[in-house]
C-alpha cells in the first residue's frame, strides 16, 4: 500500500488550505472532525463512491488538514487542529464559524 504523506507544519500553505476548505463535501468532514466526530473512509462519506472520497481525502491530507492513518482495512482520520491553529491562529474558527452561519 502507498505510504501516506502529510506536510510538515511549515509547509503548510494558507492557499491549499482555503482552497480544500472551499469545497462544501470537505468543509463538512472538517466541521464534523471538529466537533469531535471519529471518522474513517467509510463512515465519513458512505454516499460518495469511493474514487471521489479519495480524492477529498488526499486534498484534505496533502493540504495539511488532515492526519490519515492505516489501522487494519480502515483508514482513520483526525484534524490538524493544533497544527493548524499554530500555523494560522484563528482561521479554522473562523471557517467553521462562517460556515455554521451561512448553513
Amino acid at each position: 500500500m502507498p505510504q501516506l504523506t502529510h506536510p510538515e507544519v511549515d509547509r503548510i500553505r494558507l492557499d491549499h488550505v482555503l482552497a480544500a476548505l472551499g469545497n462544501p463535501v470537505r468543509l463538512g468532514v472538517i466541521a464534523r472532525l471538529a466537533a469531535g466526530e471519529h471518522l474513517n473512509c467509510t463512515t465519513a462519506l458512505p454516499d460518495v463512491p469511493k474514487s471521489s472520497a479519495s480524492h477529498h481525502w488526499r486534498v484534505l491530507r496533502e493540504s495539511g488538514l488532515l492526519h490519515q492513518q492505516r489501522e487494519g482495512r480502515f483508514i482513520t482520520m483526525t484534524l490538524r487542529r493544533r497544527e493548524l491553529d499554530e500555523r494560522f491562529p484563528g482561521l479554522l474558527d473562523a471557517v467553521l464559524t462562517a460556515a455554521a452561519e451561512t448553513a
